[in-house]
């Protein structure tokens, strides 16, 4: 099997064979392995099964506040279709347990709860969408989430207009369909043919247009539209096909039934709640590889860096925001910075991490995804900057072994030939020296 994968590997990237087929299926069987290869690596697996576990402590809480939004507008009675439609798959228990859900739901009166309750409520549903967003970051590749202030802004417009949004979609949709114009222009083909498949795509549509939103809203970084809709299309179809697949499962398990008896509704819920997760993960990873085709390579895990990759790209890390700055130009994000320099984004969020904890970078702009110098550019000795990324966040380890005391002797010797050999020279001077 491995060595068949090896064979798969060399035949996709190797640039003699490839030019044999249509580049644009090569280009397709390479989305495909990379989006089987994270499935099977198996972290969005994980992450899948640990937003199973958030949902089930999330749900009423979320529901809970969606109801009491929407009940104030007066259209809280168009939320249990939506449940209904996400839990389809799982036939006609799904009717059963959304009326026990809502039920349950209108039971609830946030207005007695006390500000201990509303805030316990609150923290439930915030978790539950932060949680999809450092999966989504984590597919991303972004170790810093947003600021505390904005997260909590984003969520709650989340949290309020999402429901209202998903809603006023489902009832312009349904008064449109139903309209006397409609039903009049059914009558004359190919008008009623076009109208039967766009009620059959409709459905395909809706989900489509929610992950696509989801896909260029959720993550930590600005989302091209063209890479959130593809993977938008991918989740949609997806989640449709695989929503049709589970409820024919769920209607033939009879022997599931037998054994489990009235647990067997649970499991299958946790088990299509499983699959949803997974399937909005898998159309956030094709996301990623769109709007980074330099990504999709044979191996996932991009080789450590060097000491001296280190110092080259804190060098020039600081070098191109730098330059910048002083040109007066809209600052690098770590995104711009990996495509310009080449370099995995993981190497430069490493070494943009190493800098912001010194305090020569800082984070600035709407998103706080901006880099600029922290400090006057005239005031960071270059030798400073080599020491920092030599060191890193780490203290050097000390013990009582005789060679540890050469070794760092040996050491300082090299930082001090480096700070002999750049004297008196700022960073503000070597770029002034690069630009003429």
């Amino acid at each position: 099997m491995k060595q068949r994968i090896q064979q798969l590997l060399h035949g996709l990237w190797d640039l003699d064979q490839v030019a044999r087929y249509p580049q644009t299926l090569v280009r397709m069987a390479r989305y495909v392995f990379v989006l089987v290869r994270d499935l099977v690596e198996g972290q969005l697996n994980m992450r899948a099964m640990g937003l199973v576990y958030t949902t089930l402590l999330s749900i009423v809480p979320l529901l809970a506040l969606a109801f009491s939004m929407l009940k104030a507008l007066g259209v809280h009675n168009s939320l249990e279709p939506v449940l209904l439609e996400a839990l389809r798959p799982l036939g006609s228990q799904a009717t059963v347990i959304t009326g026990n859900i809502i039920g349950f739901v209108e039971k609830v009166n946030v207005s007695v709860l006390g500000f201990a309750g509303i805030a316990l409520l609150f923290f439930s549903v915030i978790s539950m969408i932060r949680k999809v967003e450092e999966s989504f970051n984590f597919i991303w590749r972004i170790d810093r989430p947003r600021p505390l202030s904005q997260r909590l802004g984003e969520y709650l417009a989340v949290i309020t207009v999402g429901p209202l949004l998903i809603v006023l979609a489902l009832g312009m949709t349904g008064s449109v369909m139903n309209s006397g114009f409609m039903s009049w222009i059914v009558g004359f083909e190919p008008f009623g043919l076009l109208m039967f498949m766009l009620t059959k795509l409709l459905p395909y549509l809706l989900i489509v247009g929610l992950f696509t939103f989801l896909y260029a809203f959720m993550p930590n970084t600005r989302v091209q539209l063209r890479a959130a809709f593809c993977g938008g299309a991918l989740a949609g179809v997806l989640w449709q096909t695989g929503a049709a697949l589970f409820a024919s499962i769920v209607v033939n398990a009879t022997n599931y039934n037998a054994i489990y008896s009235s647990f067997a509704i649970l499991i299958l819920l946790l088990i299509w709640l499983y699959l949803g997760w997974l399937i909005l993960l898998t159309g956030c990873q094709l996301a990623y590889y769109v709007q980074h085709p330099e990504q999709i390579q044979p191996h996932k895990v991009p080789p450590l860096l060097s000491g001296k990759q280190i110092e080259y790209l804190a060098l020039m890390v600081m070098g191109m925001t730098g330059r910048r700055f002083l040109a007066g130009e809209p600052a690098y994000t770590e995104e711009e910075l990996s495509l310009a320099l080449n370099a995995a984004p993981e190497h430069v969020a490493r070494v943009t991490d190493n800098l912001i904890y010194h305090g020569l970078l800082t984070e600035s702009g709407p998103d706080r995804t901006r880099l600029v110098p922290a400090m006057d550019l005239d005031s960071i000795p270059l030798a400073r900057l080599w020491r920092l990324a030599r060191a890193g966040n780490d203290v050097m380890p000390q013990n009582r072994d005789p060679l540890s005391a050469p070794a760092h002797e040996l050491l300082e010797g090299a930082e001090r030939a480096f700070e002999q050999h750049s004297e008196g020279i700022s960073l503000k001077q070597w770029l002034s020296g690069q630009r003429n």
